[in-house]
């Protein structure tokens, strides 16, 4: 039976606490490849993340800003507010892609930039919130006026890509 197990079963000792161990020195030893969560709790600690994740906000933000024009170019940008998400956009990438570049940048544009677009975002929700309010029947017909009127919720996608600009700000870079 131990031959057909390999050598796993033969090098365990009789315990199952020292079972773990044994594995784990084994593993140490051979230099195991690290997979998973563990790959990227590595590259935080390491400071990799950090630049990605400046990458990622930059592209979010484009991506963000396009539907978001599409959106308020559906609603006939009714309202002047309807604008600061889409200029916001282009702003957020150029933070991101300098943050990506740029310790200096991420540390300073990047965050500035960041909250800029976190707090347009919260706004948002309350002019969404408020645009359904002001839809016929109001929040009584809610069920029709969520249906219809400006998505409540979608501002907090904007939101989340400020969110992930301001976790890059506040990573560790890689030396």
């Amino acid at each position: 039976m131990a031959a057909a197990q390999g050598d796993y079963v033969r090098a365990w000792p009789a315990f199952k606490g020292d079972r773990m161990r044994a594995w784990k020195a084994r593993e140490s030893a051979a230099g195991a490849t690290v997979h998973g969560i563990d790959r990227m709790v590595r590259n935080v600690r390491a400071g990799r993340f950090e630049r990605g994740l400046a990458a990622l906000t930059a592209a979010g933000a484009l991506v963000t800003a396009a539907e978001i024009y599409f959106e308020h170019d559906s609603a006939s940008f009714g309202n002047k507010m309807m604008w600061v998400p889409v200029v916001l956009g282009p702003v957020g990438a150029a933070a991101g892609v300098a943050g990506f570049f740029s310790q200096r940048m991420a540390k300073t544009a990047l965050p500035v930039a960041s909250v800029a677009i976190v707090a347009n975002g919260l706004q948002g929700v309350y002019l969404h919130a408020r645009g359904i309010s002001q839809k016929p029947g109001g929040w009584s017909n809610a069920r029709y006026n969520l249906e219809m009127g400006p998505p409540l919720l979608a501002p907090l996608l904007v939101t989340m890509v400020g969110g992930m600009g301001l976790l890059a700000a506040i990573l560790r870079r890689e030396q």
